[in-house]
């Protein structure tokens, strides 16, 4: 048994096999094949002096060496992941990877990239749409942009300002579909994405806010909110929308928002990045850029009564 440390490639190979529990599993993760991974386990155990892994015939299972060894390489080379990651930041002062989801980039990011690019040349903007929050140390993230509550700790936090919801339609069903109680008998869009919200800000509780009483709503269902708006867009049916993610339709005529009850609710939109990087020149320029863009929503508030879901 050596004192000093192993190689940092046999670590590497010990710390996939035994997170995965698979020799072959490894090997394609590292891009290695089986022989190569087999042997660095073996040039490792050897330098260890004792077995890491007990071998069966389809399978491997850890040692008791092996289980007080796999956490700490995990979270080893975690660390050193992180920390290559916040190196190559520091080269690339001027490019921002932004971290969004995919309706808030369809229908509100790319619509206002130009706008940006025309402001901010020099800044070389890189964007990940998805559902999945990314870590802004491991994916390396520099902003994100979210809606919901979040557990925005150890981060710098923006709100974006409020968001509510009102039905929206194409102009064709506007003129059939005309008083708050006609909605009943329309094709009703309904959007999933925000079914996280308590209270639950939906058809039933804007019906509600209006005076309406129903206990339910039937119509087609989207798990993405960009779907549904999509769907509006077509003529479809009636979108329950955010006013985020229409307001944009709704300014240049493609739908319409005629209802005057706009229900608030309990989500906001956040721009996040990691605490004290908010000063860093593109980082700062972006939050400025995306605070004021924000504003493009106060004409959709116009002449509208708003009511808190949380009275209902």
């Amino acid at each position: 048994m050596h004192q000093r440390l192993p190689p940092l490639t046999s670590l590497r190979a010990f710390e996939a096999a035994a997170r995965l529990l698979s020799f072959a599993g490894a090997a394609s993760e590292l891009g290695v094949t089986p022989a190569a991974l087999s042997f660095q386990i073996k040039s490792l155990e050897e330098h260890f002096g004792g077995q890491l892994f007990n071998r069966h015939n389809r399978s491997v299972t850890l040692t008791e060496a092996g289980v007080a060894l796999l956490p700490g390489l995990t979270e080893g080379f975690s660390q050193f992941e992180r920390a290559w990651q916040r190196a190559l930041q520091t080269t690339n002062a001027n490019v921002l990877t932004v971290s969004t989801g995919p309706a808030f980039m369809s229908k509100w990011m790319a619509p206002r990239i130009f706008n940006f690019t025309q402001q901010y040349n020099d800044i070389e903007l890189r964007f990940s749409a998805s559902l999945r929050l990314l870590d802004f140390a491991r994916d390396g993230i520099d902003v994100a942009v979210r809606f919901g509550y979040g557990d925005d700790a150890d981060l710098h936090s923006h709100a974006l300002g409020e968001e509510w919801v009102t039905p929206a339609m194409s102009p064709a069903l506007a003129e059939r579909f005309t008083t708050p109680q006609d909605l009943l008998e329309a094709p009703l869009l309904i959007d999933d994405s925000i079914d996280f919200l308590k209270p639950r800000s939906d058809w039933v509780a804007w019906l509600k806010a209006s005076g309406i009483a129903a206990d339910s709503v039937r119509g087609a269902h989207f798990s993405n909110a960009d779907h549904a708006i999509g769907a509006a867009l077509s003529g479809a049916g009636v979108v329950l929308g955010r006013a985020s993610l229409i307001a944009r339709d709704v300014a240049e005529g493609r739908l319409v928002a005629p209802f005057s009850v706009g229900l608030t609710t309990t989500g906001r939109w956040r721009f996040l990045c990691r605490e004290g990087q908010q000063t860093r020149p593109s980082v700062a320029a972006f939050k400025d850029w995306l605070t004021e863009e924000a504003k493009a929503v106060n004409p959709l508030r116009e002449g509208r009564e708003f009511i808190d879901v949380e009275t209902l």
